[in-house]
């Protein structure tokens, strides 16, 4: 027994040295067998949040640039954005603890008053700069200032503007230019050729603008007026332009430019850009090409730039409707409007577009408008003399001057009349249609009624009221459920004698964005630092730019801006052009007298009478 009992005890001590061994191998342990074990390692404090960083500002266009220096022990930094009063919002993603510089390029009419902090970070926290303000100096000095290459006086550059869709494409045309080169690069400085007209194309990288093409026609001629309306697609890689008083008798695409034979029957050129060099591809003349036809006095592409609509206010045809024939050319300045479809080596005419009873001197075609698809297309007819009101009315003679807009659509390859447009407070000599915009959607349309004589302001006032010669209105229709509507009856903030509201126009993509010109509007201010409501008429025919924005089918004014140079008569809003996005937008004023060239020259030099100027927002 003894010895078995010895045996057990042998055992158990094994065991128990087996166990002892098991639990310091994991890390365990305690009394004879291995000690207490050691004490946790306390977690290392955070570091301390590092210093404000010192912030410097300075400006670029449409741009707000902020430079500071590193600061020690940051990670990474923060900039954060307060709009009108809301809560710090920050902008992008973090900035890596490399970066000490970040352009913050925006619309600027949606900054005014704006508020930026920058923050160093690191592990232990965030510290913000001091609160930095984009003031109105700071966003005036932001509006890019456009000149041509060889400015001179009386070119009238900016009369007529276009963007691409993405905003990064600009086209400026100068009707009045007086070169005497054809094609695209030629001599500026030349002046063989009076108001043969040219067209000017700037592009965006970054901040920064650059001058990419001096585009003339293939065959300049005096008074051609090249460049009578401009548009781009939507890449910007396609530009059609109008030469309203090119005299050719040619026909089609790409016929005999060397005759003179109809003079100011008009013609539209097609250029197409590719790896940032410009070459003209089409010529392009009416079916029925007749002298004082007028033929590209306005233009639209569709978003891919293969569908092509045409106005030729003086068109005197009396063929109504969709491709009619006409039997006479009596019908005298009734106008038209001509849709085009690019093929693969030229452009085919699709529908030859009149009004429903094409009387003389409706001017049909002084405006057209596209959707994005090519499927819907506005035609105004600023002279027309119907006396209905809204959409769908009776078609009469009641009203002389009053104006109309008629809407057609395509159904495959087939167009169709699709509507008949009046203001709501139809008058003679309104002139409504002389200016419209259709939504990239197709779904929203807003129509200039620039010597409409109302004086209330703002949104759906008293229509009767007749107090202010020319003050100008805009009207906005909407298409719901199939059925168009008028929506709104649009007056300035601070309507005026004169003030030609409804100038130009112009609408996002889809549709909740509008920006209307007023080039008669007189306030002396500069820039965003107007008073919206102010009845101010110091600086006559100055001009302003009106921008709105829609909730539901309510329009509220967002924004009053002047251009940064603002002079009489220099008539800023006649023309004006916005990106799909509703995030750039141009604006011409023709008779703007600054010398300077090219892009951010002096703008307070005035010994250039009419040279003109596009200013970017």
């Amino acid at each position: 027994m003894q010895h078995t009992a010895t045996t057990h005890r042998s055992a158990w001590r094994a065991s128990v040295a087996v166990v002892a061994l098991f639990f310091a191998a994991c890390g365990g342990g305690g009394g004879d067998a291995g000690g207490s074990p050691p004490p946790a390692a306390a977690p290392s404090p955070p570091p301390p949040a590092p210093a404000a960083p010192v912030v410097a500002l300075s400006t670029g266009i449409k741009t707000l640039i902020f430079d500071w220096a590193t600061v020690p022990d940051a990670t990474h930094y923060q900039l954060q954005e307060e709009l009108q009063g809301d809560d710090y919002v920050q902008v992008g993603g973090d900035l890596p603890a490399g970066i000490t510089r970040y352009a913050h390029t925006v619309p600027l009419w949606t900054r005014v008053l704006a508020n930026y902090r920058l923050r160093a970070c690191n592990a232990g926290g965030c510290t913000a700069s001091a609160t930095q303000n984009w003031s109105i100096a700071a966003l005036n000095a932001s509006i890019g200032y456009v000149k041509a290459s060889n400015t001179e006086a009386s070119d009238f550059f900016g009369i007529d503007v276009a963007l691409s869709g993405d905003g990064n494409t600009l086209a400026v045309a100068a009707t009045f230019e007086d070169g005497g080169d054809a094609g695209v690069g030629g001599n500026g400085a030349d002046n063989s050729l009076t108001a043969s007209g040219a067209v000017y194309v700037y592009v965006r990288q970054g901040s920064q603008w650059a001058l990419q093409g001096y585009l003339k026609a293939s065959n300049p001629g005096a008074a051609d007026f090249f460049g009578s309306a401009l548009s781009l697609s939507a890449d910007g890689n396609t530009l059609a332009v109008g030469a309203s008083g090119e005299a050719s008798n040619a026909i089609g695409s790409n016929g005999n430019q060397a005759s003179n034979a109809a003079a100011n029957s008009g013609a539209v050129y097609v250029f197409q850009r590719s790896n940032g060099s410009w070459a003209q591809t089409t010529y392009l003349k009416a079916t029925n090409t007749a002298a004082g036809a007028l033929f590209g006095g306005a233009v639209a592409l569709s978003g891919d730039g293969n569908t092509l609509v045409v106005g030729a206010e003086g068109d005197s045809g009396n063929a109504t409707g969709v491709n009619g024939v006409p039997a006479d050319y009596t019908a005298t300045e009734s106008g038209a409007a001509y849709v085009y479809r690019r093929t693969a080596t030229s452009w085919i005419i699709q529908a030859y577009l009149k009004s429903n009873q094409a009387d003389i001197n409706d001017n049909f075609g002084d405006a057209v408008a596209i959707s994005h698809d090519g499927n819907r297309v506005a035609v105004g007819a600023p002279s027309e003399d119907g006396g209905a009101t809204g959409v769908g009315g009776v078609l009469s003679n009641a009203a002389t001057n009053s104006g109309a807009v008629f809407l057609f659509v395509r159904t495959g390859t087939d167009w169709s009349t699709e509507a008949y447009v009046k203001a709501s407070n139809t008058e003679a000599n309104d002139g409504f249609g002389a200016t419209l915009a259709l939504s990239g959607d197709g779904a929203t349309l807003v129509v200039g009624a620039r010597q409409e004589d109302g004086g209330s302001v703002g949104i759906n006032g008293d229509q009767s009221d007749n107090a202010l010669t020319n003050a100008g209105a805009a009207y906005a229709f909407s298409l719901q459920a199939g059925v168009w509507s008028q929506r709104a009856y649009i007056k300035a903030s601070n309507p005026s004698v004169l003030g030609s509201f409804g100038s130009s126009m112009a609408l996002s993509f889809d549709g909740q964005q509008m920006a209307i010109g007023g080039a008669g509007e007189p306030n002396a201010w500069l820039g965003f630092g107007g008073n919206p409501f102010a009845n101010d008429a110091s600086v006559a025919l100055s001009g302003a730019v009106y921008m709105l924005t829609r909730s539901g089918n309510a329009w509220v004014l967002s924004r009053f801006m002047k251009a940064s140079n603002a002079n009489a008569g220099d008539q800023f809003g006649g023309s004006l052009a916005l990106s799909a996005d509703g995030s750039t937008l141009a604006v011409g004023a023709r008779n703007e007298d600054s010398n300077a060239t090219g892009i951010g020259g002096n703008a307070n030099d005035a010994s250039a009478s009419s040279a003109g100027a596009v200013y970017l927002y």
